[in-house]
């Protein structure tokens, strides 16, 4: 693939062919070694520039092909991914004193989340290699999208997901015709087990955090947020952070749209970690690149809660190199954050996505950003794929029982 000039170790910066067959760096290992890929980015800045760079007839975040790695349109799946809406709350800039404030809205794909960047490359990428099928590693938001992108294209799709999956996910997986395995043990021995899947079986491996195609799809929202901006770039981008994989992503489509002449500046990326599920955090607190992994993590974000980081070296490094931080919020904030959320904006968000708003509101009581700053909130997943975690809130507020009587019930809606 000629736009495509090879795959960079994060570590050694040791290149790789794009016909290597490489995943990960041989010499790194799969943590240190996580693989970037490059573009001719000489060729398409001499080419494009930001007024003719995308291609809007093509669907979704597609319209960003130039910066995709794939060529053959025939490829793309059915189902519509990205482009999602960028809302502006003047509500929330007014409560938390800020200059602007944006919910970047991926409650609405697809399949519900923002893992569907991600799986409609690795549909792509399966079609591009003629696999049999896909295997995949998740808590459930990576399984269930997989899964959909599978049956949209036609594709087997075998997951491996701990027995504590959400009841929501593990739904979407079997009405997606999934082929699900749930195993004894947690997130981290579900991924472990699936590389070697992989590697014995020959089924396409769908993990941003191993497979660096993955992170392609995951970029599209910087695209998007710049284009939706009219390339005003904000200070401030909240994600939340598990594997790191969104995060360094992300990261990563601002830093081509810098490198190509298409931005200024790149915005401060801020990681949102559970506090009981935070070993980057921990890193970045001690100023360390080490970083050390939590055997049980703990939280009520399932998809965040990860205690070995498979693109740590990433996250960190993006985090670091943009100027932005870490912070850790409790599960008592996350779902703290999800019923605001809900109240004042109208977008249901599962934990994870509540944690990132609850980081920015974090931030803003320990004045970790200014107030005349511009901040974009990835929301990342429905509330809806966790309904075990929503009742904890849901619970609070109780239906009001009325007879069935007129004057009984307008009694009860006065103003």
């Amino acid at each position: 693939m000629s736009k495509i000039t090879g795959l960079r170790c994060t570590s050694c910066k040791r290149v790789y062919s794009p016909d290597s067959g490489l995943f990960t760096c041989p010499v790194c290992g799969p943590y240190k070694g996580t693989l970037e890929v490059l573009y001719d980015y000489d060729a398409i800045g001499k080419k494009f520039n930001r007024k003719n760079w995308i291609v809007p007839e093509l669907p979704g975040h597609y319209r960003y092909i130039k910066l995709l790695p794939f060529e053959d349109t025939k490829l793309i799946p059915p189902l519509w991914v990205g482009y999602t809406p960028l809302i502006k709350s003047e509500f929330f800039e007014k409560k938390y004193h800020i200059k602007g404030l944006y919910l970047k809205d991926d409650t609405r794909e697809p399949t519900l989340s923002y893992k569907d960047r991600a799986s409609s490359i690795a549909a792509i990428k399966a079609k591009e290699a003629n696999a049999n099928g896909i295997i995949v590693a998740s808590t459930g938001n990576a399984a269930s999208s997989m899964a959909g992108f599978g049956a949209s294209i036609g594709m087997p799709v075998y997951v491996l997901a701990p027995r504590s999956i959400p009841e929501g996910k593990l739904l979407q997986l079997l009405l997606f015709n999934a082929k699900v395995i749930l195993i004894d043990g947690n997130y981290d021995t579900s991924f472990d087990l699936s590389l070697k899947v992989a590697e014995k079986t020959g089924l396409y491996l769908r993990s941003t955090a191993v497979n660096p195609y993955l992170s392609e799809g995951k970029k599209t929202a910087a695209f998007e947020i710049a284009e939706q901006l009219e390339y005003n770039m904000p200070s401030y981008v909240f994600v939340p952070v598990g594997d790191g994989c969104i995060i360094e992503s992300v990261y990563k489509g601002f830093n081509e749209l810098k490198r190509l002449g298409f931005i200024e500046k790149i915005p401060h990326m801020v990681g949102v970690q559970a506090e009981k599920s935070a070993p980057l955090l921990r890193a970045y607190e001690n100023n360390t690149d080490e970083i050390e992994f939590i055997e049980n993590p703990e939280t009520v974000a399932d998809s965040i809660n990860v205690g070995v980081p498979r693109d740590g070296v990433k996250a960190l490094k993006s985090v670091k190199e943009s100027n932005g931080f870490f912070i850790g919020v409790s599960d008592e904030e996350i779902l703290e954050a999800i019923s605001e959320l809900a109240k004042y904006t109208g977008i249901f968000t599962e934990p994870a996505a509540g944690a990132a708003f609850a980081g920015f509101k974090k931030a803003i009581k320990e004045n970790r950003i200014p107030h005349d700053a511009t901040c974009v909130i990835l929301l990342t997943g429905n509330g809806l794929k966790d309904p075990r975690a929503i009742k904890r809130i849901a619970k609070k507020d109780v239906p009001i029982v009325a007879k069935d009587d007129l004057d009984s019930i307008v009694d009860l809606i006065r103003f």
